[in-house]
């Protein structure tokens, strides 16, 4: 009998409703490969593929000119702490359709979100390590789980051009009072507070997700300041915070550790900027079922449906403003960390996994050039 839960279940397309689905095509990257980046048909069927020298530092996205953005594993950037070796990033590319590196901006300590933009400009999270004092002015975590070289490490925004020179930067121990933003207790000391998306507004701010201290943010870009903020009354350790067309802001809302709840889903909300107030959200009619305690995204597409990813299983689907599932695709792929360079995670993660970070989809239109394949 097949031992795993997930190939039990169902693999490929599970399902599609052509009335209701957006056309186009899916893509993701698996993050236990060498570096494969898919684009799906709603048939399931795979449409293009990029066998790339690295393996995913998390994702990829197709720009406005064609291009692939895809963020890669740097092959030498220094072995922090165990999980860094999960979802560290670093070399940023943009990539054409026929596999040729058109732009590349590298970052050792990358992480996580490399957000690349229409100008080949690059938003991305990176790390510094933290002063002994300023160390000890991080509350919460589990005591004595700092790095193995007994650092903190914290975040930093970077915002460099299309030369790789900085145009921006933001520290989060220089503009985010500790206190306000502890550590979740059950969080490890070695990295504050773990900046999992960053997203540039329409009004030129920063908006970030800070997963160990569940929340989210507003950056202002001239001041530095932070000038808004979502807490963890609402969020709970959640992913890929951005905004739609009408100023809300989008939100993968994984649930570990939910306040004042024990049972454990996930959900994707969208929030008004002005209120704070939900305005809408997706949960699964049986709320438990639809749950990644890590990784996940949400777009918003053109016809209004919600592409949403529930990345530690490999699951991407779309439902309809009213809630209903007209799309679902499993990753059928499976692969450990073995031969990847991340011994750290090797036990740890110790089992074939089909996890994608987050999925992106895209009309025919958007990709002109996969139709003259």
């Amino acid at each position: 009998m097949e031992q795993s839960t997930l190939h039990r279940r169902g693999l490929g397309l599970r399902g599609v409703d052509h009335s209701l689905a957006s056309p186009g095509y899916t893509l993701f990257a698996h993050l236990t490969s060498p570096g494969t980046v898919r684009l799906i048909a709603n048939d399931g069927t795979e449409a293009h593929r990029w066998d790339l020298p690295y393996r995913p530092g998390r994702h990829a996205r197709i720009l406005p000119n064609g291009n692939l953005a895809y963020n890669g594993v740097h092959p030498e950037s220094p072995r922090l702490f165990p999980l860094w070796q999960k979802y560290r990033g670093g070399v940023m590319q943009q990539i054409d359709p026929t596999g040729n590196v058109v732009h590349e901006h590298c970052d050792p300590l990358a992480h996580h979100d490399q957000h690349h933009m229409d100008n080949d400009e690059i938003l991305y999270t990176t790390l510094e390590p933290l002063t002994e004092e300023q160390a000890r002015s991080i509350p919460g975590g589990i005591p004595e789980t700092e790095a193995p070289d007994g650092k903190v490490y914290a975040d930093c925004i970077k915002h460099v051009d299309a030369s790789g020179n900085l145009l921006w930067s933001w520290k989060v121990i220089e503009n985010l009072d500790p206190t306000l933003f502890p550590l979740q207790p059950h969080y490890t000391r070695d990295h504050w507070p773990l900046i999992n998306s960053v997203y540039p507004l329409q009004d030129g701010n920063i908006l970030a997700s800070l997963r160990s201290v569940s929340a989210v943010i507003i950056i202002s870009r001239d001041t530095g300041k932070v000038i808004w903020h979502l807490d963890s009354t609402v969020v709970a350790q959640q992913h890929n915070a951005s905004e739609l067309d009408n100023g809300d802001i989008l939100i993968f809302d994984n649930g570990t550790f939910r306040y004042r709840e024990s049972a454990t889903y996930s959900r994707v909300i969208q929030v008004s900027r002005s209120t704070k107030e939900i305005v809408w959200q997706y949960r699964d009619p049986h709320p438990m079922t639809f749950f990644t305690p890590f990784m996940g995204g949400a777009q918003r597409l053109q016809n209004g449906n919600t592409l949403i990813t529930e990345a530690a299983f490999g699951r991407i689907f779309e439902v309809t403003m009213e809630g209903k599932i007209c799309w679902e695709y499993v990753n059928p792929y499976f692969a450990d960390y073995k031969g990847l360079d991340a011994k750290e995670i090797e036990d740890y993660f110790d089992y074939p996994a089909n996890a994608m970070f987050r999925a992106y989809k895209y009309t025919p239109e958007q990709i002109p050039w996969l139709a003259r394949e």
